[in-house]
């Protein structure tokens, strides 16, 4: 099986994985750039499984953080607090974590962050376990376990590329969006029903042992080192080498701006999730039907997600940004309308999937993109609009919600997101064969 570029340059000896691939399919892997085809890379598998154990737990912690602040509190304003200290620091810690992914061991990296993230994951169980836990100390642990997070996201999107060959990686990016997005079905079930009969204490101990799993998992596998660079750059100019990296090239550019701006104005429902229930829906956020609801937008969005690298694996990924955030605007406007819960379950399995097949098509026309050298960096102002804007947008969101309601933000995000439809143009000019490095590697 030839190796990707990468290999070629730093493992020029073939390995075992790739002597076997080669006598089995005679040199010439099938399906090639395939969910399958990532899957028959060991490294990759162990790292997969481990990941993927690990986020239900972050999934049955998510999903219970914001149903219980609005349990204790009924504001939405809060809910929206909490939202931000969960994924606000990725707004300022993001670019740090890529810049140290990009300079140190990642392996030992990732570990030190899953072990920050099981310890405050731990503390806020212990926050909990009271009937009126204090509002500021709550807010304090969600912000240590959203820093932890913040740096953990760019490092493990810098890894992804070197566990398979890089004409694979479309499938390793599917595969890791649906990991993550099966977590987004099997960790709510699990957190609605544990928060319905066992409180959230034990949710957020049962979170913390999943973090085990994606340690377990890096200590079994040997991980690529970051290429070196330049070690002559400027400090600042290693921090925005990413930035620089957006600035040069109008498909890096036009991927980032569309996450940054359909995050913050165009998801408010994954914040306000608990509140479109209540209001809209009928729904208790305390209830195991609450669980589902988020489990059926979680399936959806797994469905979403594998489909980029199964069904259409081979269709353009620019083509499916703009065609999904069209759908994706249709879908959430329906959802916005419903007042019913029945109907609101198929729905929103419909809005889940438009907006992980949109995102995954997204994020393989930026990873394909990039080069090594700057990809942890990069990948950090990916974290930052994925992630932290969607917390800025919640942080805001809150009051707005208060004074209009829940119903018109919704249709608001949708107009965003047809507006993005159209901006988002992300088609490489000529050939998409060669691989990015627009600036010189810090």
């Amino acid at each position: 099986m030839p190796s990707g570029p990468e290999e070629q340059t730093e493992r020029p000896d073939p390995s075992i994985e790739e002597i076997e691939d080669a006598v089995v399919d005679g040199d010439r892997p099938l399906g090639a750039g395939t969910a399958i085809s990532a899957l028959r890379h060991r490294t990759f598998r162990i790292v997969f499984i481990g990941a993927f154990a690990s986020n239900i737990g972050t999934w049955m912690q998510n999903v219970v953080l914001g149903a219980y602040a609005y349990d204790i509190t009924h504001s939405s304003t809060f809910v929206g607090v909490i939202i931000f200290a969960q994924l606000g620091p990725a707004l300022l810690l993001a670019m740090v974590g890529g810049l140290i992914a990009d300079k140190v061991d990642r392996k030992k990296f990732l570990i030190v962050l899953s072990i920050e993230q099981l310890v405050f994951s731990l503390a806020l169980a212990w926050v909990v376990r009271t009937p009126s836990p204090s509002h500021v100390v709550l807010v304090v642990m969600v912000v240590m376990v959203g820093v932890g997070s913040a740096m953990f996201g760019p490092a493990y999107s810098a890894i992804l590329p070197g566990l398979v060959r890089r004409v694979d990686l479309p499938g390793a990016i599917s595969l890791n969006s649906a990991q993550m997005n099966a977590s987004r079905v099997i960790g709510p079930v699990i957190g609605g029903v544990a928060f319905h009969f066992i409180g959230p204490a034990w949710v957020f101990a049962g979170n913390a042992a999943t973090y085990l799993f994606v340690v377990g998992a890096l200590m079994m596998v040997s991980l690529p080192l970051a290429p070196r660079g330049s070690q002559h750059a400027s400090r600042w100019r290693e921090l925005t080498a990413g930035i620089t990296t957006a600035r040069a090239d109008r498909v890096v550019g036009r991927c980032l701006v569309t996450v940054f701006v359909f995050s913050l104005l165009a998801l408010a429902l994954i914040g306000q999730m608990p509140v479109v229930a209540a209001h809209n829906l009928g729904i208790d956020p305390k209830s195991a039907n609450y669980g589902l609801l988020y489990a059926c937008f979680g399936t959806g969005a797994l469905l979403g997600a594998i489909s980029i690298g199964t069904v259409f694996s081979h269709t353009s990924k620019a083509l499916m940004v703009r065609v999904c955030l069209l759908c994706y605007s249709v879908a959430l406007t329906v959802f916005a309308l419903l007042r019913a819960a029945l109907p609101a379950y198929f729905i929103i399995a419909l809005v889940g999937a438009f907006y992980f097949a949109f995102i995954t098509a997204l994020n393989t026309s930026l990873q394909t993109r990039l080069g090594d050298a700057v990809r942890g960096r990069v990948m950090a102002l990916w974290i930052m609009g994925f992630g932290g804007t969607v917390a800025l947008g919640n942080l805001l969101v809150g009051p707005v919600v208060s004074a209009v309601g829940i119903t018109d933000v919704l249709l608001f995000g949708a107009v965003v997101a047809l507006g993005l439809a159209w901006y988002a143009d992300v088609r490489v000019p000529g050939e998409d064969s060669g691989v990015l490095e627009a600036v010189p590697a810090p």
